[in-house]
């Protein structure tokens, strides 16, 4: 990675892992429901403002794709630096008081992929590119539980099925051999998958998207992707 992306995802982790964590999980209980049905939070607007604070300070011009926002279609190739954000991710979980939520941002230079930053504050996990990562061995296969139960019911018998409820912690988990693989057959946002898929990639996992290999492109975040990475 680059000097600034490097500095940017050290404040990054600083400020919301450590310097505004506190304030973040005083603001579970702060739940509003959107059009699609899911939920916002004040936190969510907190580390999203987190994200572009941090960003103007130690990026030149970028411009920021957010599940929060309404600004979606930013052609990478024309601009200098986009940010791909989630701010939370798994924001059911967090608003209910559980520990698996996730902050996810995926950088991208005139459309080619130059750095992820994949976090669980909660649980004080980071992952970002060029991390070296603990490998376990593992038979379980992570699901999203946005599917519905007749996909479920299709996947069949397995050895060991689980369904958390927030991808980057999923992404986390196939990352580290944690889970032998995790799959949206569904489909997810780009701003869901983009950190993950691109972090896979580099540790050599096997990824798809839509039936084709993954290799690192930008997805437009107009549409909704389905994807499966799994240990080589």
């Amino acid at each position: 990675m680059t000097p600034d992306i490097t500095a940017f995802f050290n404040a990054i982790q600083q400020r919301i892992g450590y310097d505004l964590l506190a304030e973040i999980l005083a603001l579970r209980n702060t739940p509003t429901e959107k059009a699609d049905g899911s939920y916002v939070t004040e936190g969510d607007l907190l580390v999203e403002r987190t994200v572009i604070a941090v960003a103007e300070a130690e990026l030149a011009e970028v411009h920021l794709i957010s599940e929060e926002r309404e600004l979606l279609d930013v052609p990478p190739t024309e601009q200098a630096t986009v940010l791909v954000v989630d701010p939370i991710d798994g924001t059911e979980n967090f608003t209910s008081g559980l520990p698996e939520w996730g902050v996810s941002i995926a950088c991208y230079r005139n459309g080619v992929h130059v750095g992820s930053l994949l976090g669980a504050p909660e649980l004080g996990i980071w992952l970002r590119t060029g991390d070296m990562v603990p490998r376990f061995t593992s038979r379980i296969r992570g699901l999203s539980s946005s599917l519905s139960r007749e996909q479920i019911a299709a996947l069949g018998v397995g050895p060991e099925y689980r369904m958390i409820g927030c991808c980057v912690v999923n992404m986390m988990a196939v990352v580290r051999g944690s889970y032998l693989s995790f799959e949206n057959p569904k489909g997810a946002n780009s701003w869901d998958i983009l950190a993950g898929l691109n972090l896979a990639v580099e540790h050599g996992l096997r990824v798809e998207v839509e039936g084709r290999t993954y290799a690192g492109e930008y997805l437009e975040p107009t549409r909704k992707y389905r994807f499966k990475v799994e240990q080589p």
